[in-house]
């Protein structure tokens, strides 16, 4: 086998493996049933804790229409049904989130609010530091102001 093919084939591999892992995401977080309450409850924590103030502020009153795009977005990005996708097309994430002012504080009142939510909802520790991980590359990303 020549040096291209096999780059190829590592690649495919790659590709697999990152959509095996995806497709055990869903289903280790026991599928959409789970995935919803983490969502809801992750809304509920905004709503009701002080610290989640400022990200609070970014959506709208009320934020069911908030709630529904961030399973619909889970859902696909966990190798669930890609519902997000379907209804709205690519989720272009920075460019929905450019209107809204994100420093340092708001990622991490994202990613403590997550946090918070998994726990609540019996996340298993080991893929909450995953997603955690894969969390705060994301909404790392999503800073756009200085801070």
């Amino acid at each position: 086998m020549n040096n291209e093919m096999k780059q190829a084939d590592q690649q495919d591999q790659k590709n697999a493996d990152i959509e095996d892992e995806k497709s055990n995401l869903y289903a280790l977080i026991g599928g959409a049933d789970n995935l919803r309450q983490m969502v809801d409850r992750f809304y509920d924590l905004m709503e009701l804790e002080p610290e989640f103030a400022g990200i609070r502020a970014m959506h709208p009153v009320p934020m069911d229409s908030s709630r529904d795009k961030l399973f619909w977005f889970l859902s696909g990005w966990m190798g669930g049904p890609d519902l997000y996708i379907r209804q709205f097309g690519h989720p272009r994430l920075r460019a929905r989130h450019l209107p809204f002012a994100i420093a340092s504080a708001e990622r991490d009142q994202w990613l403590r609010c997550m946090a918070w939510a998994m726990q609540d909802v019996g996340i298993e520790e080991g893929l909450q530091q995953h997603l955690m991980q894969s969390f705060y590359q994301t909404a790392d990303w999503m800073r756009n102001t200085p801070g």
